[in-house]
């Protein structure tokens, strides 16, 4: 079921609103080019700086754009856990096909915590949840016997977005948890989770190029690993400069620069700094995405 390429796409903002048209022209994108679902309202969906309103608004958005035809795994994470039921459950009742839910940010929850926030969060709903594990944005890691422990008492959390960089803990992972599916979190590192028993990436790339992030997860899919490869070192660079500063900055300038949406960002993310903006206009006019 999570096998294949989803975009965290970005919330296009105008005259510091929501854009919802520019949005629903971002999915057509998205659904044209074959990418698998979408998830909206994560990390690169800005959805630390969203009204609760505009959070719902969006998750309702996207299942409307997307029309059935891929699927929408709506970010609901939150710190609070009752926050995070209630974007759960509100998910549900507009038919999202499941739910990414970061780890609680800031509390700094221990291991017993996780379990428990997550245990409560899934039994509130029927739908699929997806872990997201980023000790970078939240200060905690969900260790791999957590996530053993959530697999196996909670049976509709199916799915992990790993996104702590290492291949040795995605690999206990997977010991522990064989049935789980393995989300890579890091665009630089879909081969490589991919060739380890993962089974897709939740890409920020692909809101620039989702078909190319597509062929090359079902390239992997398909056992080609040197046509994957191949693929792979052609987008590095590309990726890299996805992550010149932080996340969505530089995707945002750049689908401005490409004309798929405004670059506007809510504070406290910033626009990207003229150097950076210099050196990402360098890489895509090298991919021949802009002149």
């Amino acid at each position: 079921m999570f096998s294949g390429s989803y975009t965290a796409i970005v919330t296009p903002f105008k005259n510091g609103k929501v854009d919802f048209d520019t949005f629903e022209k971002l999915i057509e994108m998205q659904y044209k080019a074959g990418i698998t679902g979408i998830v909206p309202c994560g990390t690169t969906g800005e959805s630390a700086t969203l009204s609760h309103q505009e959070h719902d608004e969006v998750i309702e958005s996207a299942v409307k754009f997307a029309k059935g035809r891929i699927k929408v795994f709506a970010g609901t994470g939150s710190n609070s856990t009752v926050e995070a039921i209630r974007l759960s459950k509100h998910a549900e009742e507009v038919g999202c096909d499941g739910v990414l839910l970061v780890s609680p940010y800031y509390n700094k929850p221990t291991q017993q915590g996780l379990y428990l926030h997550y245990k409560e969060i899934a039994n509130s709903i029927k739908i699929p949840v997806i872990l997201y594990n980023i000790q970078g944005r939240t200060s905690v890691n969900i260790e791999p016997k957590t996530i053993a422990r959530l697999t196996k008492d909670c049976k509709n959390i199916v799915a992990v977005k790993e996104a702590s960089g290492s291949l040795d803990q995605m690999s206990q992972i997977k010991i522990l948890s064989p049935e789980i599916y393995l989300l890579s979190g890091d665009d630089s590192l879909t081969l490589p989770v991919m060739s380890i028993g993962g089974c897709g990436v939740i890409s920020v790339l692909s809101n620039i190029l989702p078909e190319e992030v597509a062929d090359l997860v079902n390239t992997v899919l398909k056992g080609d690993l040197k046509k994957a490869s191949e693929m792979h070192y052609k987008l590095f660079p590309l990726v890299k400069a996805m992550f010149m500063e932080t996340n969505p900055i530089p995707v945002k300038a750049a689908m401005e620069m490409m004309g798929l949406c405004s670059g506007d960002l809510r504070l406290p993310m910033c626009s990207i700094s003229d150097a950076n903006k210099e050196n990402l206009r360098n890489v895509l006019q090298s991919y021949g995405l802009i002149k």
